[in-house]
């Protein structure tokens, strides 16, 4: 067996074995580049072979993770996240249909400036089903706005998902277009949002106020007490107004609501100012100046350290340290692929196909399929370089269509209970509804891994106009 052949099933197996077994796929993958490059590269001895092994590892990634995961932990810490959700919500004015946009749009911001995905959407998710069970928003709608909202910020030139696939096509050598990256991205997940909006109950929103639902609520409850409390005891039924999280997750400090239902936003201090202006510049500097999102990330972040201490402490620790471990030990494991000729063979192979076009199909089914099971940041790093000769190889098949069509179908199968953001949707959706946004998830992811290739391809690479 060729080593070719080898390293694909190599590749194959460790996905796998990270699947099923609580270990993290990157660390695996440093593991059997370390492995096949000291058995394989060519060298003259095992230290030359081990310096070609670090060659691989991807620098300005790890710097890319790092810094905006910190940059992200400081804006938690110091409530400006809060200060987001809560400015958005209050913006709702008490339409009961604007609920879960504001919830697609909040979660689409956190992860287009920085926040892993599955973090977006632990943090949303609690507040998200608070207000489903308030306002009677079906869960199942309210979990795949929130899960669709972190995949559509999630190409960003700021984001981790962005970050990995700009970083993997530069290097490739391959022309790439972040900005349409991101805005097919978001319109895709968005019209699927739409989609999904009308499906499970969305019309049924339109015309409801948030105040009508609390009135009657509180009515309800008022008539509860009359009938079966003695005294002023307080009934097991009572409608006291409660944060929508303390009722999903048992209590979240900064979120208060009134009679009326509205929610009032956290105060704008000084450090939620300054960290607003830190990611203002960061964009700016990202979109507009090409400057290294890493690197402005960490800047803003240190700056804000310095200035508030106390504001970002233990920051650090939050860093995204599992998601860096998994897509820079995969980086480094394709160089090694690369340096012993797979990813060429696999080309010349995918080549042979003769039909470019169905070639370019089975590769999107194949990012969708896998990424249901596994991480997206891990197929976003090993499929694009796996793609590169195929890319190369000719003119049939734009590179940017084909890497846009390739993210987004390994990203909107997020939505599968398998995935690390459904089963976060599931874990914090109400006890008695859990079950029925299990197999509402399951279906729904599903159909997304072979529907979101199909239309991606159809729209972004048989055209042949990217």
């Amino acid at each position: 067996m060729s080593v070719e052949i080898v390293s694909i099933l190599i590749l194959v197996g460790i996905f796998l074995l990270a699947t099923v077994r609580p270990i993290n796929l990157g660390a695996l993958a440093i593991v059997a580049a370390f492995v096949l490059g000291i058995i394989a590269l060519d060298g003259s001895d095992v230290g030359e072979r081990t310096d070609e092994i670090f060659a691989g590892f991807p620098g300005d990634l790890f710097i890319i993770l790092a810094g905006v995961t910190y940059l992200f932990a400081i804006a938690k810490n110091n409530g400006t996240v809060d200060w987001l959700v809560h400015a958005a919500i209050r913006a709702v004015g008490g339409r009961v249909g604007l609920i879960p946009w504001i919830m697609f749009l909040v979660t689409a911001c956190l992860t287009a400036i920085g926040a892993v995905v599955p973090a977006s959407v632990a943090i949303i998710a609690p507040i998200g089903m608070g207000f489903a069970v308030r306002y009677k928003i079906n869960p199942l709608l309210m979990g795949l706005m929130i899960i669709n909202g972190a995949s559509a910020g999630g190409f960003s030139p700021m984001s981790i998902f962005g970050g990995i696939t700009n970083g993997v096509v530069e290097k490739a050598g391959l022309p790439g277009n972040p900005t349409l990256l991101f805005l097919a991205s978001f319109f895709f997940n968005l019209a699927i949002s739409v989609v999904v909006f009308f499906l499970w109950g969305g019309k049924d929103l339109l015309g409801r106020r948030a105040e009508d639902l609390v009135d009657d609520t509180a009515g309800k409850a008022e008539a509860a007490e009359t009938r079966d409390t003695p005294g002023d005891a307080e009934p097991a039924g009572s409608a006291a107004p409660k944060s929508p999280a303390a009722t999903a997750t048992g209590g979240v400090a900064t979120v208060t609501t009134s009679p009326a239902g509205v929610y009032e936003a956290v105060s704008l201090d000084r450090d939620r100012s300054l960290t607003l202006v830190g990611l203002l510049a960061l964009a700016i500097g990202a979109l507009f100046f090409d400057l290294n999102v890493g690197m402005v990330a960490i800047t803003v972040a240190a700056v804000l350290t310095l200035i508030s201490p106390t504001s970002a402490k233990d920051a650090v620790n939050q860093i995204a340290w599992p998601t860096v471990l998994l897509v820079c030990g995969i980086v480094m494991y394709v160089s090694v692929m690369e340096t012993l000729g797979t990813i060429k063979w696999l080309g010349d192979e995918v080549a042979t196909i003769g039909a470019p076009l169905l070639a370019a199909l089975i590769i999107c089914f194949i990012g969708g399929a896998v990424s249901a099971f596994a991480s997206t940041t891990g197929i976003l790093g090993a499929l694009i370089p796996l793609a590169v000769p195929f890319l190369t190889g000719g003119d049939a098949v734009g590179a940017v269509g084909l890497i846009t069509a390739l993210a987004i179908s390994s990203s909107v199968v997020d939505s599968s209970p398998f995935s690390t953001s459904g089963a976060l949707v599931v874990a914090n959706s109400p006890e008695d509804r859990r079950d029925d946004v299990y197999k509402g998830l399951m279906r729904w992811g599903f159909s997304m891994v072979v529907l979101a290739p199909i239309a991606t391809w159809a729209i972004l690479v048989v055209p042949g106009w990217l």
